[in-house]
């Protein structure tokens, strides 16, 4: 390890040498009082290469555009979709003008200010009006660019409608599950993370002390959401990072472990539309996770489907509730229920005998008691 040190500090010791060496006949030609006015070799071919290099460069970039394009995203299934998309666009636009007005300058005049004899350059020390216009000129855009995207950014985070669809979803490693608020309140009942079990069929930790839980229903493979209606979407993870993501819609948000975050968008165009407007009869909405979470990040994708609300109410009336398929996996599950409570939230676990007869005893248990009395 001494010898590796000690060559290393040879080689550099060498090195510096020959940088010393190189920068004083650099300076001592710098020096001179005699102008050098040979020709460079190769100036004519270097110059002419520069336009060449130019027009080739605008050529691919224009090219590359258009052979890309089929891979975009087709127009945005959202409002604020579509105002993002906008916003983009004129970014790009501004972006690509400042772009080529610099860099078609750049090769232009390195072509032609290329080296000839008797040419002497002209030095401006400072042009105060220049400088104005430089600074003045990306000062104001950026002001534009800024001040339209806060207004795009505190419209669509600002809170949800009222009539908003309540809609939970939840990242787990290598999944996603979505709870829907209820067939008769739209509202999410309570949570706790040290509820969660997967055993007893309760992976989003519901608390069924809290009555708002006995109607919620829940899903793994798919998302549906109402055709026109804003979507309040409640975002958490359970496990590690996840971000929820739905390309189509323009919606992006992470789900971050203990602190729940929130989006709320409008679909507007239902899934068969989207179909018939791509001729894709295969095409379904995608919520992707965008954030690397493990070995099996990939996977983690699930349908979204838009339909309209008759549609939406007649698969919701058919999904058991959380309740019920807690109860059937467990009945004595019951007894985490306050029992004022009880006889409500059978009427969400139908399904549930052996939950029903536990209701019935405790029900004959508690009149047997307060007739002793």
């Amino acid at each position: 390890m001494i010898y590796l040190v000690g060559i290393l500090g040879l080689v550099f010791l060498v090195m510096a040498i020959v940088v010393i060496s190189r920068m004083q006949s650099v300076m001592k030609s710098v020096n001179k009082d005699v102008q050098n006015d040979e020709p460079v070799a190769n100036n004519k071919l270097n110059g002419t290469m520069w336009i060449v290099t130019l027009v080739l460069g605008l050529v691919g970039t224009i090219w590359s555009y258009y052979a890309a394009k089929d891979g975009f995203l087709p127009e945005a299934s959202s409002p604020h979709g579509r105002r993002t998309d906008e916003l983009f666009w004129f970014s790009m636009a501004l972006m690509m003008i400042s772009f080529l007005a610099v860099n078609v300058l750049l090769f232009y005049f390195s072509w032609k200010y290329q080296y000839k004899k008797g040419n002497k350059a002209t030095f401006y020390p400072d042009n105060h009006k220049l400088e104005l216009i430089w600074t003045a000129i990306p000062a104001v855009v950026m002001a534009v660019l800024v001040f339209t995207g806060y207004r795009a950014w505190t419209d669509i985070m600002s809170e949800a409608p009222n009539n908003s669809q309540v809609i939970e979803i939840m990242g787990k490693q290598f999944g996603w599950m979505v709870r829907y608020g209820g067939t008769e309140d739209n509202k999410l009942g309570n949570y706790n993370y040290k509820l969660i079990d997967d055993n007893v069929q309760n992976p989003m930790g519901l608390d069924f002390s809290d009555e708002a839980s006995f109607d919620d229903i829940s899903h793994v493979s798919e998302m549906h959401v109402i055709k026109g209606r804003p979507v309040s979407l409640k975002i958490r993870a359970r496990d590690v990072l996840h971000s929820v993501f739905i390309p189509h819609m323009r919606v992006k948000m992470d789900a971050v472990p203990g602190m729940p975050t929130k989006f709320w968008f409008t679909p507007d165009k239902s899934t068969d539309e989207m179909r018939a407007e791509l001729g894709k009869p295969e095409f379904d909405y995608e919520i992707a996770c965008t954030e690397v979470c493990g070995r099996g990040h990939f996977s983690m994708r699930m349908r979204l489907i838009v339909e309209d609300e008759a549609s939406f109410k007649k698969w919701q009336s058919e999904q058991p509730t959380v309740l019920s398929a807690v109860l059937q996996t467990k009945p004595d599950y019951i007894s985490r229920i306050p029992e004022n409570l009880r006889a409500k939230a059978m009427k969400y676990a139908p399904a549930a005998p052996a939950a029903d007869s536990t209701v019935a005893q405790t029900g004959t248990a508690a009149a047997s008691s307060a007739a002793l009395r």
